[in-house]
Order: C-alpha cells, then structure tokens, then sequence
C-alpha cells in the first residue's frame, strides 16, 4: 500500500470507531436498518462469489439506469448499493445483489472479479485502490461534475487525481463533463451521454384515465405536498400525490385527510383501493409511479422546489408527454433536463398560472450505451 492509502485508511478507522454510536442510533429507523447493518457490520453481506462484471451504484434511480447495461451483457453480473430502497430495486435484474460496506471494510470484502463499474459521482478512494490492487479492471460511466459542486472539486483536486488514478476508463454524460474530469485527473474518458435516457420507459399496469384533469404531484419531499396543494386550484381535478420516500406514507396521509376535509374533498390511500375515484388520492406504494405517468395530464416534479434534493428524472413524464412543472433546484438532474423540451420551470407561487399555458413535453436526444456494452464485452 502506499504512503497516502495508508493513511487514508487509518482515517477510515478513526471515522469508524467514532459514528459506530451513530450507527447503531440509527438502526432504530426502519429505513435505515438493514442497510446499515449490512454496510458497517457486514451482516448478511458477503463478498461476491462468482467472477464476473461488478456494478456499484448509490440508489434507486441508478439501478434502473442499468437495467439496459445489465441485459445487454453476457455471462456473471453483480450489483452494490447503498440505499435500501436501491437494494429492493435491484432485485428485478438479472444480477446478485449487495450492499456496498464502508471503505475500511473493503479489502476483506472485495473479490476477484473482471471489471469494476461505478456510475456517476460514487468517487470512493478505497472502492478504486483496492479494486485495482485485486487486479480489476475500473470504470466510472454517466460521470458529471455538476456546476453546483464543481468549485468543491476544484478544491480538493489533488484528492480526486489520486482516485482518477486507479480507473481506467471514463464515460462521461457531456463534453463539459468531459472537461472537468479531465482537469480532475480523469483519463480515457469519452462522451456517450447520460444513460438515464436510455432507459426503457414500459407501463406494466394499465389504470384507467378519469375523466378529470388528472394532476401529480411525483416524488415529493418534506414540506413540498404541502407548499404545491396551497397553490392549486382543486375543483374538477384529479390531484394524485406520489412522495419519494416510503417511511413518509403515513406522514403525509395524515396531512391529505385534514386538507381534503377543510377544501371538502373525497381522499382515500391507494393501498385502500386501487383507484381514483377520490378528488385526492395518496399513492403509498412503491412501483407505480411510471403507471401513473401514463393517465396523468400535468405533472409537478417534487424535489426541486426545496434546497439540498436537486430535482428528480423527468425523461419519465416526458415519455408520455404529459406536461411537466419543476422548480428550479434541480442541480442533479441538469443533464437529464436538458434532454427534455417544453419544461415549465418556476417559482412555488407560479404553479397554478403555469397550468394554462404549460406545454406537453418530449424527449429529444438518447444516449448511446454501445460504447460501455463494447468496452465491458473485451
């Protein structure tokens, strides 16, 4: 090992030893609990143990973003993630699953394996160290430096060049992306742009379309149900409420049954009835976003009204061409908006003015993935 993974991993073991009382804290939460364990205890996560091509990615999103890179690839498939409900996810493809433990644990995890994938921004110094010291090969694909954090990397150049030194191949989301990487110590890296959009976009249940307007508001964060149901207009319209995470189901239920009393209207949770005959309705479960895409007339995208989320994929509503309302917090998912025409992006107080004049919208470029499937197939 060298001078600076050395003490790199005695960091590591310090941070450890510290957050262990945090850890075990938050374990209370469901949400957290077996993810944790599995991730700082090793508990029910072994290594890999078939040799093949290994995947990492952080959560949900960029586990369906590699659904189309892990069927178009032959022989052994891994994936490792962070996030519980990116776990859940990965159980629908054709790859073993794990979740990826932290740093000071991987030289005891990590297993022979071909090649070594990682997308986007999950840059773990001793993920890259200690894979290439196990003789596998590296990639970093859909990678971006978002213009919100690139001063940040700037920052801590050297840093980033040491990781860049141990991946051997970048695919990048644009030629700005390109740029930047390239100044942080990136190496062969090539512009095949963001994958998200290749996604295979399919609904796998078919609702019928009420009569009404039909309005979502999709994947909402804290506060955001809320702040969005105060500026519209509700008569004559269907409001379905969708929010990004599951642990806050029962949360904003019981904030829908006290507005839809005080506006004096029907609401019912959809895991009471699968249907929307209420003036409101709260879809608790997860998987059934897309579906509702496709009978939805406007769609307003959560995570982007509040500070500190940066928006949410809108290549999905777009794919049926519902009309889309975002805020303008949308720094994580820049790449993906530019893909997409006629996106409204405004103010919280503008939503209901924006309704008359909002535009359906449309996908207007694709990636290409061809280049990853040919490198990763060698």
């Amino acid at each position: 090992m060298t001078l600076f993974s050395l003490l790199y991993t005695f960091i590591a073991l310090i941070v450890y030893i510290i957050a262990i009382p945090f850890i075990l804290l938050l374990s209370f939460k469901q949400k957290y609990r077996q993810s944790l364990f599995a991730r700082f205890f090793l508990f029910k996560n072994s290594p890999f143990h078939k040799e093949g091509i290994w995947f990492h990615v952080a959560s949900l999103g960029e586990v369906k973003s590699l659904k189309p890179l892990i069927n178009g690839l032959e022989g052994e498939k891994s994936i490792s993630m962070i996030t519980q409900t990116g776990y859940e996810e990965a159980g629908k493809l054709d790859a073993n699953r794990r979740y990826l433990p932290f740093e000071l644990l991987l030289p005891f995890w990590i297993t022979k394996q071909r090649a070594l994938v990682v997308s986007e921004a999950e840059l773990w110094y001793l993920l890259f160290f200690i894979a290439k010291c196990k003789g596998l090969k590296t990639y970093l694909i859909n990678a971006r430096i978002s213009d919100r954090s690139y001063q940040s990397y700037l920052r801590f150049k050297w840093f980033y060049e040491k990781i860049f030194a141990n991946i051997d191949h970048v695919f990048a989301q644009s030629e700005k992306d390109k740029k930047r990487l390239l100044e942080l110590g990136a190496k062969e890296v090539i512009v095949n742009g963001n994958i998200k959009a290749f996604q295979k976009i399919e609904v796998t249940h078919s609702f019928d379309k009420p009569k009404e307007e039909v309005i979502t508001l999709a994947s909402t964060h804290k506060d955001e149900e809320m702040m969005i149901l105060a500026q519209l207009e509700i008569k004559n319209r269907k409001i379905i409420v969708v929010p990004r995470h599951p642990e806050r189901f029962d949360s904003v239920d019981k904030m829908l049954r006290i507005f839809a009393q005080e506006k004096n209207c029907s609401y019912h949770r959809f895991s009471e009835s699968t249907e929307f005959s209420s003036d409101i309705v709260l879809v608790d479960m997860m998987g059934a976003l897309i579906n509702i895409y496709a009978i939805s007339d406007i769609v307003i995208l959560g995570g982007s009204f509040i500070k500190g989320v940066g928006g949410h994929n809108p290549l999905e509503p777009a794919h049926f061409g519902c009309k889309v309302i975002s805020g303008k917090e949308i720094f994580n998912q820049l790449a993906l908006y530019d893909l997409v025409s006629n996106i409204e992006m405004v103010e919280i107080e503008e939503i209901n003015a924006t309704m008359s004049h909002a535009k359906m919208t449309s996908i207007i470029s694709q990636a290409d993935i061809e280049p990853i499937l040919k490198e990763l197939s060698t």
